[in-house]
């Protein structure tokens, strides 16, 4: 007999007379395993509920060097446990389980955590691996999966398979170029492009170009390893919730995630509301100022900063947890900014008490928060602070109010930071109610240019921190008077400058020799807005954005010295970056050296760019020769129509040799009467 469904066993029933209506199916009993052919309208779901969902164990972890605590206690702990781990993913209905020896009924310390998805047990591993609940109990945590693992290892030792070597891909590839050339990357339009500087050739030479890789800009990394891509944020779903915020603001969550770069790890996250994340700054988008963390602590960025209401909360990047496991207090504190090169940031108050307390700026030391120097400020309008490259020197630029308090004036504290207890100068201009409109250290040097006076020509003045009798006295090397300048770009290994006027200033351009003290070039990039040396110093590139204006986008390649090398015009051209390049694997030493005998390495560069101008110069007789020729090729194309229609030219004109037509010069002169002036002389009597 085969199997029928219910439903023909009804149809049988009614053939046979059968009203199944009145037989109680539920009292009747079938042999165990056999259901005679019938099978049941559940037997699908039945037989889905039996499915075997095998998730595994990646989603749990084994938190080990708990405490052994007594049964009434155990509440307590598993209370801690919870609260700690809750913070890091969903832990699962009765996913935390801590087992207990039947005998004492004391924790065996240990306990298994499962969670909902295996990265949210990867994260509390990362996270709580070293964890220190107190000093006898320092979290150990694995995955389960790890015990199992280690489980399947053979007692039998054998030779691991050796593989072959595949060399990975070499990041800093392009730094090998045998023509010494840089790259950037450009955004125009939907575009995005990757070029050489190709300055001997005078045009940039492709290296890769792609599409709608990104709505927005591009950012190299710190060391031009990596080139990322920002994209605004997309919304893929919206959930509804009944609480309704007292303050707007508060619905503005704000998350920011710290990564590992070479793992892609999240490290740290930091959740607050766009409030929290605001104190101290100007206010950005959603009332954010960016960048809310600053790192510090030299080339090795050990320590990262972040500024809230009375405190400045510095952050290790061992642990990423708060240095001390507390912050600084600065009531007030308005700014702060990291030295470049030392684990040692400054920071600014503003006066308090309607000036009965002054304002200071402080020179904080990390991890030990020594207050290693601070200068009181009276009188203070507003403050700026500005670090040499180097970490050498601080200049803060404060502006104060006059006596009557309707005007203010502005001057500098200079602070030589590696000097014994860090002396201060104070230095004024020689007039002191000129604005100062830009100001500018030299990297690497101890040199800084200012620009002030009156727009729109003001006077720029250059400064010196060692004098030719004092290497502890700051002094004044020259002041060029009527610049049209607005910005300050020192080339990245000092010695020039570029004095801009950009954007209402139409572009002009004084490329300048600070060692000299002479001007090299003037030239004009009319409406230019923006200025970037490459990471050498050998070029700067000017550009016009269409995010202020809408002609002549693009940008120009010039030389350090202020020779224009070669223009690319760009629709909807609005980002131009220099590649980065990491630090010289050079000694000071050594790169002192090769500037001394620079002469003796530039004679194969000299006889390399000789080549390439000759090559060039050929290249630029070839495309004459080549236009001679097409020019030439096309009057003898016309010629030869001319012959053959020589006759029917005849034909028109009855047979009259038209192409030998006599003709008769005749000069003809015109007289033109352009003007006529009349002008009254006197006479004398007797006069001839």
């Amino acid at each position: 007999m085969g199997e029928i469904s219910l439903t023909e066993l009804e149809a049988r029933a009614a053939a046979s007379g059968i009203d199944l209506s009145l037989i109680d199916i539920d009292s009747i009993k079938l042999p165990p395993g056999d259901d005679f052919g019938v099978i049941s309208d559940d037997e699908d779901i039945y037989q889905e509920e039996q499915m075997d969902f095998d998730y595994g164990l990646g989603n749990t972890t084994v938190v080990d060097n708990l405490p052994v605590v007594p049964k009434e206690k155990f509440d307590k702990l598993e209370g801690v446990i919870n609260k700690i781990y809750s913070q890091i993913g969903v832990i699962k209905e009765d996913g935390l389980w801590m087992p207990v020896d039947p005998g004492t009924q004391k924790t065996l310390g240990y306990c298994f955590i499962e969670y909902n998805t295996p990265q949210e047990a990867e994260l509390d591993k990362e996270k709580t691996y070293g964890y220190k609940l107190d000093r006898a109990h320092v979290f150990a945590v694995n995955m389960i999966e790890d015990f199992n693992r280690f489980m399947k290892v053979p007692d039998e030792w054998a030779p691991p398979e050796i593989r072959p070597y595949v060399p990975g891909e070499n990041l800093q590839h392009w730094l090998t170029d045998e023509k010494a050339r840089d790259q950037f990357v450009i955004r125009a339009g939907s575009d995005t492009e990757v070029f050489w500087n190709d300055a001997r050739h005078m045009k940039p030479d492709p290296v890769y170009k792609r599409a709608y890789w990104t709505e927005s800009f591009v950012q190299w990394s710190p060391l031009g390893t990596y080139l990322a891509t920002v994209h605004r944020q997309e919304i893929f779903g919206v959930t509804y919730s009944s609480h309704e915020p007292s303050n707007p603001r508060d619905a503005n969550r704000v998350v920011i995630n710290i990564f590992d770069v070479r793992t892609g790890k999240v490290m740290r996250d930091f959740k607050g509301s766009a409030d929290e994340f605001s104190i101290g700054g100007a206010g950005g988008v959603a009332g954010v100022s960016w960048p809310v963390f600053r790192w510090g602590g030299g080339k090795d960025d050990k320590y990262f900063a972040k500024i809230g209401k009375n405190m400045i909360s510095v952050y290790e990047t061992e642990s990423f947890s708060l240095v001390d496991k507390k912050s600084l207090k600065a009531e007030n504190v308005l700014d702060f900014i990291w030295s470049p090169t030392d684990p040692i940031f400054a920071l600014y108050v503003p006066e308090l008490g309607g000036g009965n307390q002054p304002a200071r700026v402080s020179l904080i030391q990390i991890p030990g928060k020594e207050e290693l120097r601070q200068k009181n400020l009276f009188s203070v309008s507003d403050c700026k602070m500005y670090w040499q490259s180097n970490g050498d020197y601080l200049a803060v630029k404060v502006d104060r109010y006059t006596k009557t308090k309707k005007s203010t004036y502005t001057g500098f504290e200079l602070f030589r930071i590696k000097e014994r207890d860090i002396p201060i100068e104070v230095l004024e201009l020689d007039n002191k109610n000129d604005k100062i409109i830009a100001f500018a250290w030299e990297p690497k040097g101890h040199r800084f240019a200012v620009v002030h006076g009156d727009s729109p020509r003001p006077d720029v003045s250059f400064y010196s921190m060692r004098s030719a009798h004092n290497t502890g006295r700051v002094s004044k090397l020259t002041t060029l008077e009527g610049k049209q300048a607005i910005a300050l770009f020192w080339s990245p290994s000092g010695h020039y400058l570029i004095i801009a006027g950009l954007k209402g200033f139409n572009g002009q351009l004084e490329f300048y020799n600070v060692d000299e003290l002479e001007t090299m070039a003037t030239a004009e990039h009319f409406m230019a807005t923006d200025i970037e040396w490459d990471p050498t110093g050998r070029y700067v590139a000017t550009s016009v954005t269409s995010v202020h204006h809408d002609m002549e986008n693009g940008f120009n390649i010039w030389s350090f010295n202020g020779k224009l090398l070669y223009r690319t015009l760009k629709d909807h051209f609005f980002q131009f970056l220099w590649r980065p390049r990491p630090p010289s694997f050079l000694s000071p030493e050594k790169e002192e050296e090769i500037a001394k005998n620079l002469k003796k390495y530039s004679k194969k560069y000299e006889a390399e760019d000789q080549d390439v101008s000759l090559q060039l110069s050929e290249q630029d007789r070839e495309k004459r020769r080549m236009l001679k020729d097409e020019w030439e090729k096309w009057v003898n194309k016309w010629k030869l129509l001319h012959e053959e229609e020589k006759l029917q030219r005849q034909a028109l004109r009855d047979g009259e040799a038209s192409d030998e037509e006599e003709y008769e010069a005749k000069e003809v002169e015109v007289e033109e009467l352009l003007d006529v002036s009349e002008e009254i002389l006197s006479f004398e009597y007797g006069q001839e």
